[in-house]
């Protein structure tokens, strides 16, 4: 028996068991098959451990998607993503410009086609911005888990968001989060105390600081400190 004339309810249970990339290569072989990696059932779960595979083909996007998570660990590219623009040289400016739209363009996306997304975890994505949040959250409504980590361009107007169109939301992490306050922490709580709330180290790492605000001398090196 070939495995085309399984009907599709078993090839779809089959493909759950690949991975995107062999999901894909599979697609390739026949319509049938085909038919099955474009069935957004299949996509119900999606990780991606680098912003480059976000521009791939070998995924699909749709109602179905439950649980997104963009983890990116590059530890030496994710140190000039960190630093403020104000700061960084033309080189690590080109680093930057290769990949900083890449996770803000995918979430716009999302924000489109997968209106029951129910869990979002970013981790690393260095480019997204407060509005690139408050757009998944005014989107997916049923959104009950958000987890941001080392995301440094959020703060506290990410929290406000969390605050006024988060209803359906039970768990919130904003670890390593510099631009994070204590003061926009505390609003959250008071405005949705039934939001489990995290912020490991967030509120106590030192906020950038716009060019023409000089920092004393030990909190420039303390700044410098954080990218080593």
């Amino acid at each position: 028996m070939h495995v085309t004339q399984l009907n599709h309810e078993c090839l779809l249970h089959l493909f759950s068991f690949l991975d995107k990339e062999n999901r894909k290569s599979l697609s390739l072989t026949c319509h049938p098959l085909r038919e099955v990696f474009l069935d957004p059932r299949l996509w119900t779960v999606l990780h991606f451990s680098s912003p480059c595979q976000l521009t791939r083909d070998n995924f699909v996007l749709g109602p179905s998607l439950r649980y997104l998570t963009v983890c990116w660990f590059s530890s030496r590219v994710l140190q000039v993503c960190n630093i403020e623009d104000w700061l960084k040289s033309s080189f690590q400016k080109d680093i930057c410009s290769k990949h900083e739209s890449l996770v803000s363009t995918f979430l716009a996306h999302v924000c489109h086609m997968c209106p029951n997304l129910l869990w979002l975890s970013l981790s690393g994505c260095g480019h997204i911005t407060d509005q690139d949040v408050i757009s998944v959250l005014q989107s997916c409504r049923k959104l009950r888990c958000l987890h941001l980590e080392n995301c440094v361009r959020i703060t506290d107007c990410s929290l406000q968001g969390v605050a006024t169109h988060g209803e359906s939301l039970v768990e919130v992490k904003v670890d390593f989060c510099r631009n994070v306050t204590q003061a926009g922490l505390q609003a959250v709580k008071e405005k949705r105390p039934c939001i489990q709330l995290s912020a490991e180290r967030s509120a106590d790492m030192i906020p950038d600081s716009k060019p023409e605000e000089r920092l004393p001398l030990g909190r420039t090196l303390q700044k410098v400190l954080q990218f080593t």
